[in-house]
């Protein structure tokens, strides 16, 4: 399975359409939104994406809560299975205790993945840009065996037909049952 991964996407509508666009057009088939949403028209963007989405409330997604029923929006830290894989979502890196196979967290802005025991820690990076001039995603592929993380990353500050590059991490998955 295949599950696209965005975080601190803020004010930044476009740049989170381009990283969905990226995501289903390489196969996602779950969508996860690690918070910072900010903006209603990136909640409808992840509703009207045409694939089954989460998404986390972030330190700056208080407003949101008024449109809670219409979305399907999490609060932190939110536990769920997909693929026979247990996640546990969050913004805040608060909750980064290994209780869980995948642990996705944002607020950082930085890409981050690591193996450590039987969990799986990923942030897939900020989707705004606000950091750096690098607008940044990713991709979890599980397999019974394997988690392979797809990072990719595109300048923002440079012409427009700009395409995202990749760079793929695998880790061979312990005692999964």
């Amino acid at each position: 399975m295949k599950i696209g991964i965005i975080s601190d996407t803020h004010s930044k509508v476009q740049m989170a359409q381009d990283a969905l666009n990226l995501l289903i057009d390489n196969g996602a088939e779950f969508i996860i939104h690690a918070g910072d949403i900010v903006e209603l028209n990136t909640l409808n963007l992840l509703k009207n994406c045409g694939l089954e989405y989460i998404a986390v409330y972030g330190n700056n997604d208080a407003h949101l809560a008024e449109h809670h029923s219409k979305f399907n929006l999490v609060q932190e830290p939110h536990n769920f299975k997909i693929a026979d894989t247990k996640f546990k979502l969050m913004h805040m890196p608060y909750y980064m205790s290994p209780d869980a196979d995948v642990i996705v967290f944002g607020h950082t802005h930085q890409f981050e993945v690591d193996y450590k025991g039987n969990s799986l820690f990923i942030n897939s990076g900020e989707v705004c840009a606000r950091s750096k001039n690098v607008s940044e995603c990713a991709m979890l592929k599980i397999t019974d065996a394997t988690f392979e993380v797809t990072h990719y990353t595109k300048k923002t500050k440079t012409k427009k037909d700009e395409k995202f590059k990749q760079q793929t991490f695998s880790y061979e998955r312990n005692n999964h049952e």
